[in-house]
């Protein structure tokens, strides 16, 4: 079954670029809840790989030894919001050295879809 993906940092994702059509991965942090795997996009949707999430959903997420054909979008409902960003500052918060509290509030919030 492999790790359990709350003992890894990272993720990796790839999208299809909007424009190149070729993949393009980014390794990132990420917490999983029940069926969905949750990230932060720092630059909010200014980020490459979140145009081109809204330009084509559907990812590629490696998580450990892991690799799925998921679907991906940005989180719109207030509620997921304010979970998606509880969850990685509690994954994360005491973990790195700084403050991430800026970063949980003002990021951009992503699901991916488990298949």
């Amino acid at each position: 079954m492999g790790e359990d993906p709350n003992t890894l940092d990272y993720c990796y994702v790839t999208t299809k670029g909007r424009r190149s059509g070729r993949p393009h991965t980014i390794e990132i942090w990420f917490a999983e809840h029940g069926p969905l795997v949750y990230l932060l996009s720092g630059d909010g949707g200014r980020s490459d790989w979140v145009r081109n999430i809204r330009a084509h959903p559907t990812v590629g997420l490696r998580l450990g030894e892991r690799d799925m054909i998921c679907r991906a979008r940005v989180v719109e409902d207030p509620a997921e919001d304010a979970l998606a960003r509880d969850l990685l500052l509690s994954k994360y918060g005491g973990r790195y050295p700084g403050d991430l509290r800026e970063w949980a509030r003002a990021g951009l919030p992503v699901a991916i879809e488990l298949p």
